[in-house]
């Protein structure tokens, strides 16, 4: 049973987290299919299409970079984010049914997150960063109020 918080709002959480799964399953099934390829090359023909230089200062580190990843590397990597995508996906269809278990959940999984958000955000410090850490903590805050309150609802009025 939910705790009783707005529906509308508890909805958008499990759209950002089921947008959130889907974005995440597309990319790792796109990066799977990486896995016998020349990235290298792969990574050429993106920035070409992009119409970046794949020789500038900002792509060609990354382009060198993808010469040292090994196929089991990339397998790796996509099953960890399949894996989180699943989770994702649970909170979402969970927190979209009314399930108090997905309040739980979110708040558990998105917290635990915190502190490795907050160590990336101090190694590189970015706009978005920064937003994915507000959103996450607010996500986190509201939960947490839903869920006491359900612990301790307020006295009837009289």
């Amino acid at each position: 049973m939910s705790t009783g918080g707005s529906p509308s709002t508890l909805r958008l959480i499990a759209g950002f987290k089921l947008v959130k799964a889907v974005l995440l399953t597309f990319v790792a099934l796109k990066i799977l299919r990486l896995v016998h390829e020349d990235l290298e090359l792969a990574g050429f023909m993106l920035a070409t299409k992009l119409h970046l230089d794949p020789e500038g200062r900002l792509v060609e580190p990354v382009l060198r970079r993808l010469l040292n990843v090994d196929p089991r590397t990339l397998t790796h990597f996509s099953m960890g984010a399949l894996a989180y995508a699943g989770l994702l996906l649970t909170e979402g269809i969970g927190l979209m049914r009314g399930k108090a278990w997905a309040e739980w959940l979110t708040v558990v999984a998105t917290s635990g997150l915190v502190p490795f958000e907050i160590y990336e955000l101090t190694r590189h410090f970015t706009t978005t960063r920064v937003l994915a850490l507000v959103v996450n903590l607010a996500i986190v805050a509201y939960l947490v109020v839903l869920l006491r309150r359900q612990r301790h609802p307020a006295p009837a009025q009289p």
